[in-house]
This record gives C-alpha cells, sequence and structure tokens, in this order.
C-alpha cells in the first residue's frame, strides 16, 4: 500500500505498528527532494494519528537502506539559494523523527550512508541486518557531511566520529554496534522477525506515557544537570496525573495485563 506516495509506502497493521518503506530502488533510495518530501508527509501525518504506536523505517532495496542525498542536487546548476532552501529537509526530518512522540525503529537491511545515516541516528533505535554497512563517503567526492554531523557527534565518541568523517570509510554492522549507532545485528533469516517482535513490545506500551518518555529523553540531553533533574522531577509529577500510570499500577498488582486508555 502506497497511499498514494511514489517513493516510499505507508503501512499500518492492527497493532499500530507503522511500517514506512523507503520505495526509490532504481536509485538505490536516494533522499531526492520528491522521497524527502513524501517522507516528511507521512512522519507528520503518523504524529497525528492515533492509531499509530510505533513506526518502523525501513528500505525495499535488496542491499541498500539509503545511499543518501542524491549528488544530481549537489550538481544542479540552480542558485545558491534554492540549494540552501532544499537542504532544510534534513534538519525537519530529523526533527520529525525526534519529535514524533511515539516509538521508532530503524530497520536497517541494508547499507545506511551519508544523509541516510542522520535518519537512522535520529530514530530511537537501529537494528542492522548482517551485511549492512555505515558510513560517512561525502569527503570522497568533495563533499562534508554536515547535515548529520550533530546527530553523528550526539551518539558516537568523538575520536571515532572524527575518523567516520574524515577517513570516509565503511564499517559493518557490529562495528557500528560497538560504536553505539546500532542496537542489535541479526542475520538475515532472523531479522524480521527480530524488527517485528521489537516494534509489537513498543506499540504495547502506554502511549501518552511513551510520548511524555520520549520527549523528555531528548530534551533532557543538553540541560545542565540541576536543570535536567528538575525538568524530569517535573515530568514524573506530570505522568502521575495520567490515567495510564494508575491503570499500570493496578494492572501490576492485579497480576494482569493492562488496558491502556491513552489519557
Amino acid at each position: 500500500m502506497t497511499d498514494g506516495y511514489q517513493q516510499i509506502r505507508y503501512e499500518l497493521d492492527e497493532r499500530g505498528v507503522l511500517r514506512v518503506t523507503l520505495d526509490s530502488p532504481e536509485n538505490r533510495n536516494a533522499l531526492t527532494a520528491e522521497l524527502m518530501g513524501e517522507l516528511e508527509d507521512a512522519l507528520q501525518r503518523a504524529r497525528t494519528d492515533d492509531a499509530v504506536r510505533c513506526l518502523v523505517l525501513t528500505s525495499s532495496h535488496e542491499r541498500v537502506f539509503s545511499a543518501g542525498a542524491s549528488l544530481d542536487a549537489f550538481a544542479a546548476d540552480v542558485p545558491l539559494v534554492h540549494k540552501h532552501f532544499g537542504t532544510a529537509r534534513f534538519p525537519r526530518l530529523f526533527h520529525a523523527l525526534l519529535g514524533l512522540g511515539k516509538p521508532t525503529i530503524c530497520a536497517a537491511n541494508g547499507h545506511v550512508l551519508a544523509g541516510a545515516l542522520g535518519l537512522a541516528l535520529a530514530c530511537d533505535l537501529v537494528v542492522a541486518r548482517e551485511g549492512a554497512e555505515f558510513g560517512t563517503p561525502e569527503i570522497n567526492v568533495g563533499a562534508f557531511p554536515f547535515m548529520i554531523m550533530a546527530l553523528i557527534f550526539r551518539n558516537v565518541p568523538r575520536k571515532r566520529a572524527n575518523e567516520l568523517l574524515l577517513l570516509g570509510e565503511r564499517i559493518d554492522a557490529h562495528e557500528a554496534q560497538r560504536l553505539g549507532i546500532v542496537n542489535r545485528v541479526l542475520p538475515a533469516d532472523r531479522f524480521d522477525q527480530f524488527v517485528d517482535e521489537w516494534a509489537g513490545r513498543l506499540a504495547a506500551k502506554s502511549p501518552v506515557i511513551m510520548r511524555l518518555g520520549k520527549e523528555a529523553m531528548y530534551r533532557q540531553l543538553d540541560m545542565a544537570l540541576d536543570e535536567a533533574l528538575e525538568y524530569l522531577r517535573a515530568q514524573l509529577s506530570l505522568a502521575f496525573t495520567t490515567e495510564d500510570i494508575q491503570e499500570g499500577v493496578r494492572a501490576f498488582f492485579e497480576k494482569r495485563e493492562p488496558q491502556w486508555k491513552g489519557r
């Protein structure tokens, strides 16, 4: 199901798991203006749809999740200001993923390169299929990964991040896991099942507590310690006002599954 999209697929199941699939295999899911526009629209739609409880971002290509930004856009003979406006899609997409209010999994079933690494790092969790490679090869074509640098340095130790950015070499999925880019690496015959299990588990959590928790996770990152502690204490007090936290505690003591109301 494409739901009117040409470059992506948008598929929501009965559990509330939304699968958004990059679907432009002829150019290795290059992040063209068209694909990024459709992805931005899908993320905005997912944010406001209460039926969506978890998002899985993946690819239809057999070997490549995404090759990153289209080099055609770099070489296009258009005014510089138009190129500047065009790159605004990257931070918008990163903010859309970070601020979705719902848990996100990047199911990296192939190589994650250049700007696509930013998409992966903007997701809450990354599951990689064995054989997938990760890298920022921009320096090799006379460019630099400016747009994803902030996300890399917030996930990867500085010296190793420098190595990725300056040498432009690819690393395998297991090395990406060691660096903190990837949560789990699975063989091909277990990959889809594992992603589906994690997505189902995430979709089964309280949506209102998940939204409060996700917002707190990212907002406190750049706060000073004392400021972060006070902010998080206020968020805990806010969580105490929800029906779901009361239901969760009752269900625990009554030894049953909670029935979330999302409020």
